[in-house]
């Protein structure tokens, strides 16, 4: 009997489902080993969680993240999926391949939340922007917005800039 390899992560739910059913199929057992590069994108995903950014800023790093492990996980799935195609193990492949589906609409549902944050966040900031182009520069003096100083317009691109 031949001897077979995934190098795939071992999720929960549908994934050891598919993963036990698939080396049912191969008549072999699933041994598991873990795997340095998850173990890498999980330390980068949680060092993350660490940094001092704003709500809608580290919340689009955290789905960065995920998006990561996904990625990852979709290029193993689409290997082994075409690996088990290739030796016309098309039950096993079958099964790949609904996981795979699964990773790839995990990854479009990050896409889309990611979206709502960083059009929620722009929305914030040009709401900032105003709030601060309305305040008075010092006692007595007239609000800054529509002001046509230069230095103040100098000052406000190099804070989008930063």
């Amino acid at each position: 009997m031949r001897r077979y390899r995934l190098f795939i992560h071992r999720g929960s739910g549908n994934q050891s489902r598919h993963l036990e059913q698939a080396f049912q199929l191969l008549e072999e057992k699933a041994k598991s080993k873990p795997c340095e590069a998850m173990k890498g994108l999980i330390a980068e995903g949680q060092e993350t969680m660490q940094e001092d950014f704003s709500e809608p800023l580290l919340d689009s790093a955290i789905i960065c993240a995920a998006q990561k492990v996904e990625h990852y996980e979709i290029a193993g799935y689409g290997t082994v999926c075409a690996w088990a195609r290739s030796l016309g193990l098309e039950d096993v492949a079958d099964l790949l391949d609904q996981t795979l589906n699964e990773e790839k609409a995990a990854d479009e549902k990050l896409t889309e939340v990611a979206g709502g944050i960083i059009s929620e966040a722009g929305t914030a900031e040009s709401s900032d922007e105003e709030e601060e182009e309305g305040e008075t520069v010092g006692a007595g003096s007239a609000p800054r917005k529509g002001s046509s100083n230069k230095a103040g317009s100098d000052n406000k691109s190099k804070r989008r800039a930063v």
